[in-house]
């Protein structure tokens, strides 16, 4: 029996699309959101959009706060899945539909905003998962670098832990961005972070190493396989830009050959590296500033592991601290 034809999502209205592209195009221009940011809020305005279509509500002044309210709930119960969706899932979702009405009631095209009222599900802090130091050491010491993927891997993991930096910025470097610290052990290079902000982080004598070793013995020949070679620092087999989802395969192989047991992103060591840094001492402000926080109460989360760590030794090692 054959399948049945997968059922057509409902299509957005003209007009409706229309709003959504003028709002997007605001935060592309006033805020400056990644493309990914951008995607994310298009997925769930269209979802959003086609909601209240498939509800009768053809027109965003006909939309009330119920409307809005429900759309939260429905996501909650599963989006017409069964599966109840994240907590954290659901508070995007409804973050993006209430900027996307204050929006629209900014411009002017509707008399007020039915979602000012509705707030996104609470969700419970979770604590980043910082790998020990013993674990990053093996990690780090994964990648064969007599071979050219060796050297380009390490290059990867080193620039990771040792500047805390998201892998979209570890990946967006060019070489001018990191040859003046190759020649000054003192230099530091820049980071393009989230909304085009960028700060200067110090590049740490492994780091620098490895980097060096990559541009001698490594990158020249890979990049002349592209097409058209371009200033890249990491670069995939072709000579090309390394992309997000190949940096992402490398580190979770590379944790694999180092039998951690733990799960490990590349964002594990960017979570890493601001706890090493507070267990050493290091000032939170400083932190902030090397990860490109712009409030210090998102850096404070990794206080908390710290705090946590304290209270394991503790329990683990004071004679009064066991029943």
């Amino acid at each position: 029996m054959p399948d049945a034809p997968a059922t057509e999502p409902t299509p957005v209205p003209r007009e409706l699309a229309t709003v959504l592209q003028d709002y997007l195009d605001h935060l592309t221009v006033e805020r400056g959101l990644s493309a990914n940011t951008l995607e994310s809020y298009r997925r769930d305005l269209e979802r959003y959009l086609r909601h209240l279509t498939e509800r009768g509500v053809i027109a965003l002044r006909e939309v009330a706060p119920s409307d809005v309210d429900e759309f939260s709930q429905w996501l909650s119960a599963g989006a017409g899945t069964g599966t109840p969706m994240a907590r954290s899932s659901v508070g995007r979702a409804v973050v993006a539909v209430r900027g996307f009405h204050k929006f629209v009631a900014g411009e002017g095209i509707t008399a007020a905003d039915p979602a000012v009222e509705v707030t996104p599900p609470a969700v419970g802090k979770r604590l980043p998962k910082a790998l020990s130091q013993d674990q990053v050491a093996a990690l780090l010491a994964t990648p064969d670098t007599t071979t050219v993927d060796g050297l380009r891997d390490a290059v990867l993991l080193e620039l990771l832990y040792g500047t805390g930096a998201r892998i979209s910025e570890v990946c967006g470097l060019d070489v001018d961005d990191v040859s003046r610290a190759l020649d000054d052990e003192d230099a530091a290079i820049r980071l393009l972070g989230k909304g085009n902000k960028e700060r200067v982080v110090p590049l740490g004598s492994f780091a620098r190493a490895a980097v060096d070793q990559w541009l001698v013995r490594g990158r020249p020949g890979w990049a002349t396989r592209a097409r058209q070679p371009g200033p890249a620092l990491l670069l995939n087999t072709r000579g090309n830009r390394l992309s997000r989802q190949s940096a992402w395969a490398i580190v979770q192989t590379a944790a694999e050959k180092a039998r951690l047991g733990v799960e490990v992103s590349p964002h594990s060591l960017r979570h890493s590296f601001a706890t090493h840094l507070l267990d050493g001492g290091a000032d939170i402000r400083v932190v902030q500033e090397l990860l490109g926080h712009s409030s210090v109460t998102t850096t404070q989360i990794y206080t908390m592991v710290t705090v946590e760590h304290l209270r394991e030794v503790y329990r683990s090692s004071h004679p009064r601290a066991r029943s």
